[in-house]
């Protein structure tokens, strides 16, 4: 009997190892469930990114009645906060602290961030609707404080956790782990997508405030979770008397590495760019111009992040049988391309499917970019 319960394990550890995916990140030093525990901290990264960019995108232009330009205004301050994250990432990295956490206090302040700009939000966009009896421009202050905490918090947390994620690996398992992690990210704007679409099908302003708040604590208690006996304390890294390079020199140092890494900035940032635009644009698109409900524009968003599933898998396929990458992103960018065009034709065919069609390419493309 022991003979063919090793071998129903052994059997089991093979299927698992090839058809879960990126199942062979896990290391003696990073086990598969506590790598699990640690991506929850993407799960909410994903989530945040649905609600802000996708549902809330939509309800304030469509359900709420706020003008395109200040919702635009409003979703793009988390944004803004992206290209600090080099800065984050630096100061995780040079953290002085006596107790030897470099991670840690940047995840925990993140999440607190998140907790709180969630909370405030649903309160501000309804006096961002005109909801109210007193001056406009206090709603207008609140909403953009609620989006720019949720911003900074979002930003902090995944900067400090894929740090965390790669300090945890041995070198040659971190591809594959920042690829799981990658694929928790587009898990958790799955779900939270069918979820918010689910909630929010009969519109209300009192759902939008139990949705948007149950998204803050869920968000704080992932996050706690993820973190919990994750980071060992090492003071050797953090005593305050380490020499450390200021980030001007950081940057000078990559930037010296010659007109490649530029080059490659400006690929980076001009595509992430574009597909960012796709999550501003899509459920607007859908509500407005095809007169979709709540519901099935934020299922759409579903669909992005399974088409961005899909081409996450097929690049790290093409680079395990060792692609050239940069074909790989090109390929990722054109496939996009496409994918909007499809969109730009759902309106005078008036056809919901062609429009789940290009958002499903466009994920795809991202995903591979």
């Amino acid at each position: 009997m022991s003979a063919v319960n090793e071998a129903m394990v052994r059997s089991v550890g093979w299927i698992g190892s090839r058809l879960v995916p990126f199942a062979d990140a896990a290391t003696e030093e990073l086990p598969l469930g506590r790598l699990l525990r640690l991506s929850l901290f993407q799960v909410t990264v994903g989530m945040a990114i649905v609600l802000v960019l996708g549902t809330l995108n939509r309800v304030m232009i469509v359900e709420l009645g706020v003008s395109s330009s200040l919702v635009a205004i409003m979703i793009s301050l988390p944004l803004i906060f992206a290209p600090f994250r080099a800065i984050i990432g630096f100061r995780s990295d040079t953290y002085r602290s006596y107790l030897g956490w470099r991670r840690t206090p940047f995840l925990v302040f993140g999440s607190l961030l998140q907790f709180g700009g969630f909370s405030i939000m649903p309160f501000a966009l309804i006096l961002l609707s005109g909801d109210t009896h007193g001056p406009m421009w206090i709603g207008q202050v609140a909403a953009a404080l609620a989006f720019l905490l949720v911003g900074i918090g979002m930003h902090t947390v995944q900067t400090t956790g894929l740090a965390l994620a790669t300090d945890l690996a041995p070198p040659e398992s971190r591809p594959k782990v920042v690829a799981l992690l990658c694929m928790m990210l587009l898990a958790g704007m799955v779900v939270s997508a069918l979820v918010f679409g689910a909630l929010l099908a009969n519109f209300s302003q009192i759902r939008l405030i139990q949705v948007v708040q149950g998204a803050a604590l869920l968000t704080l208690v992932l996050n706690l979770i993820a973190l919990v006996k994750q980071e060992k304390l090492k003071p050797d890294l953090t005593a305050p008397d380490i020499a450390r390079p200021s980030f001007n020199e950081s940057w000078q140092a990559y930037l010296n590495q010659g007109l490649r890494s530029k080059r490659r900035l400006l690929a980076i940032a001009t595509g992430t760019a574009a597909f960012s635009m796709a999550d501003v644009l899509l459920e607007p698109f859908g509500g407005q111009i095809l007169h979709l409900s709540v519901g099935t524009t934020t299922a759409l968003t579903a669909t992005l992040a399974i088409g961005s599933a899909f081409g996450l898998w097929l690049a790290s396929h093409l680079l395990d049988m060792k692609s050239d990458p940069y074909r790989v992103s090109g390929f990722g960018a054109v496939t996009g391309l496409v994918g909007f065009v499809l969109v730009i034709f759902s309106e005078p065919l008036l056809s919901w499917a062609v429009f789940a069609a290009g958002t499903a390419t466009i994920g795809f493309g991202g995903g591979l970019f």
